[in-house]
């Protein structure tokens, strides 16, 4: 661990020299690429710096305990050996956890949909109080949200949203949230005051590049149609919207948010190439997963996550049956615990997995 620490070390102070030089700092995308590696490397050089004096302090505290004559410096040495020794197991703990490989896609933005399930009128009402949640949480975090689509439910919230969302360690934060949500309460639209279940799909897609996936624009067929604003109200007397269908794989990506016919083409090429990506993704997952799928990195759009007790205030994420009694502030964009939870049982895997390589 001590040399793969010490060569994180090096290249940190690699990459400080790089980004003052002119040349680097002229090109944003080569400086923006090495100040992100630096931000990155430097949490780590923090904790190792720390690291390192404690080791030397133990040092110096058992060769005063060793050597010296006078009582009061020997107790003293004792003193600061018990207090050091406990941090050292700490700092290597948090070492162990940080030179975990990242996933190279944790730092991507996203595109997000959420779909009502099972569950009639009150699936759609769901969907709408999940956006809602995700879009508090969105501003908690100073991220930037974009809408790409949307159909609304007849008695409110939706039967699909989709949206982009922007800004630091998008993916990372936001991968966890694939999968199935369910919803226990009595409905708005019961009036019998039965506790119903109804249910939610999430989907989180990282956001691609052009080289990331294999796009043959030969295999896709484009449609134009008139979009409709919330509540069809508002109806646009061009062919704005766009439907993109890939004929290989069956995925369609539709797009009606903008005015403009190019910029819902746009975001709708985007969202084919990111589903295409999810796709892939997926089928190499499982295959190196093989008989052992992971319990929270591999989350199937179709697997049930999470439920959201209402008569018990109650969220329980199923996949490290972790519950928190505070339903409220969950819907309310305060996801951050499940998240942190959810983050250190994938980092315990992949130690474990580490230890068994």
């Amino acid at each position: 661990m001590l040399d793969k620490l010490q060569a994180i070390k090096l290249r940190f102070e690699e990459v400080g020299q790089l980004i003052v030089q002119p040349d680097i700092a002229s090109n944003i995308k080569e400086f923006t690429k090495l100040n992100k590696e630096f931000k990155d490397l430097e949490k780590i050089v923090v904790v190792y710096d720390e690291y390192t004096n404690v080791l030397g302090n133990i040092e110096s505290s058992k060769e005063i305990i060793k050597n010296e004559k006078d009582e009061e410096f020997r107790d003293m040495a004792k003193a600061e050996l018990d207090e050091l020794v406990p941090r050292q197991a700490e700092l290597e703990e948090q070492l162990k956890y940080m030179l975990i490989p990242k996933d190279p896609d944790d730092h991507k933005d996203v595109i997000m949909e959420i779909r009502a399930g099972a569950g009639g009128d009150e699936a759609g009402i769901f969907a709408g109080d999940l956006y809602r949640m995700y879009d508090r949480f969105i501003q908690d975090r100073g991220w930037k949200k974009e809408l790409i689509s949307l159909s609304e439910a007849s008695s409110g919230g939706f039967k699909e949203i989709v949206f982009s969302i922007s800004g630091e360690d998008v993916y990372g934060s936001l991968k966890f949230e694939s999968g199935v949500h369910r919803v226990q309460r009595v409905p708005v639209t019961e009036s019998q005051g039965r506790v119903h279940t109804s249910a939610a799909s999430v989907a989180v897609l990282p956001e691609v590049e052009d080289v990331d996936v294999n796009l043959d624009m030969k295999d896709v067929k484009k449609d134009t149609y008139r979009a409709s604003g919330a509540g069809g109200q508002h109806v646009n007397k061009t062919e704005s919207a766009v439907r993109l269908t890939h004929i290989p794989t069956g995925i369609v990506v539709e797009c009606q948010d903008g005015r403009s016919q190019h910029k819902n083409y746009d975001k709708a090429l985007q969202v084919l190439r990111s589903r295409m990506y999810e796709q892939e993704l997926k089928k190499q997952q499982d295959e190196i997963a093989g008989a052992r799928k992971s319990l929270v990195g591999n989350a199937d759009r179709s697997d049930k996550i999470r439920t959201y007790n209402y008569p018990q205030g109650r969220v329980t994420d199923h996949r490290i049956g972790y519950s928190v009694h505070n339903l409220p502030t969950v819907m309310d964009g305060q996801i951050g615990d499940f998240i942190d939870n959810l983050r250190m049982a994938e980092n315990a895997e992949k130690l474990q997995d580490g230890s068994q390589d």
